[in-house]
């Protein structure tokens, strides 16, 4: 099975000062940076496209701009884009950086197993919510995204195939607010 990255990096917060994707992680990279290392030791060779703004260090990789409408409008504007041809994509935002290699093939694992013919977006659900980022878009279902009108990334989700799992992982909070920031950097939940 091939599996590629979306990793979302574009959006019109500023709530942290500057871009959050080229915000400092604690493993020494940039939050973008961290969740494309995590993908690359998951899935060596997996081709990587960011949507939004180029990481600082990674400026090799391809980028697709944001039309900056909301994550639901940036999706199906990469759906109606080129991309490699791959069986899944993971489609993350740069704010979970909770995501660890380790995780990250325990949801592949779940993932697989719930929908092994890769005809749904297979979503978490944490905490009573649908997590439509950090979950697996099934290449072929791209056509359906790219047609789509909708503008929330929860009706968005409803409106295509998908399946929830339930997660206890920890990478799908994300961290949007300074208060939770300082929290992640201290290792704190």
């Amino acid at each position: 099975m091939s599996i590629g990255l979306l990793l979302l990096t574009g959006g019109q917060g500023s709530r942290m000062g500057s871009p959050k994707h080229n915000l400092p992680h604690p493993s020494g990279a940039t939050w973008g940076n961290h969740l494309v290392a995590v993908f690359q030791a998951v899935v060596p060779g997996g081709p990587v496209q960011i949507l939004g703004e180029a990481l600082a260090d990674r400026p090799d990789l391809p980028v697709l701009d944001d039309p900056r409408q909301g994550p639901a409008v940036a999706l199906e504007h990469w759906a109606a884009s080129p991309a490699p041809s791959v069986d899944l994509w993971w489609i993350v935002g740069c704010d979970q950086v909770r995501w660890c290699a380790a995780d990250l093939r325990a949801w592949l694992a779940l993932a697989q197993a719930a929908d092994p013919g890769q005809r749904q977006w297979v979503v978490g659900r944490a905490e009573g919510q649908l997590q439509p980022l950090g979950g697996f878009l099934p290449h072929r279902l791209r056509p359906l995204l790219a047609k789509s009108k909708v503008r929330s990334l929860g009706a968005l989700v409803v409106s295509l195939p998908h399946r929830p799992l339930d997660s206890p992982l920890s990478g799908w909070r994300d961290v949007d607010t300074p208060e939770a920031r300082r929290d992640f950097e201290a290792g704190g939940p």
